[in-house]
């Protein structure tokens, strides 16, 4: 069954409807952006955050030992690596225990990453949708991530068949995270379907 990422949690509502929602991984975005968190922040957010859920940084060309301190900060299990990373900064990462996903926005995949997981993306944020019949299938982790919805993410999940699913501004009213949208995303996402 498809796993799902809330991305760009900010408040302490968020949490709370991730908890109740029963999403799988909590994204915090620590890169220059509107849903940006300190790490000071982040922190705070986490205190009541479900353990059971995963902890996801999200990184736009910062720094190796940017990254290292959020990590050993303890404020994430997961680095997503936008812009680019080098084998060798994955490694880095990957060798003090930090698990690391490399997106891939709007260009193909490369099945040789070292990276744990792979994301395909339309764009940081851009909420533009991808064209799914593109995304090639690959034996690898993958996560799909652009412009998904409560609406839409029933057929992607069907057209892709992605491992992880990752959604942020369309589970949102007005610039902020939305429970109920929430809820019917991971519920939706999860649906299994009888052909």
């Amino acid at each position: 069954m498809v796993k799902v990422k809330i991305c760009g949690l900010m408040r302490p509502e968020d949490i709370q409807a991730v908890n109740e929602a029963g999403a799988d991984f909590a994204g915090f975005v620590f890169a220059p952006s509107r849903h940006f968190v300190s790490l000071e922040t982040a922190l705070k957010l986490q205190i009541n955050l479900n353990p059971d859920i995963k902890k996801i940084g999200v990184f736009v060309n910062e720094s190796i030992a940017e990254i290292l301190a959020i990590y050993r900060a303890g404020a994430i299990d997961i680095a997503q690596l936008h812009g680019k990373s080098t084998p060798d900064e994955i490694a880095t990462l990957q060798a003090v225990g930090l698990k690391v996903i490399q997106v891939f926005e709007r260009k193909a995949i490369d099945p040789q990453s070292s990276a744990d997981y792979l994301m395909v993306d339309s764009g940081k944020g851009s909420g533009q949708v991808l064209n799914w019949q593109s995304i090639p299938h690959i034996d690898r982790t993958m996560i799909l991530a652009g412009g998904l919805n409560p609406d839409n993410i029933s057929q992607a999940v069907q057209m892709v068949n992605p491992d992880i699913v990752d959604v942020s501004s369309g589970v949102e009213t007005d610039g902020k995270k939305d429970p109920t949208k929430m809820m019917n995303f991971i519920k939706n996402a999860k649906e299994e379907y009888v052909l």
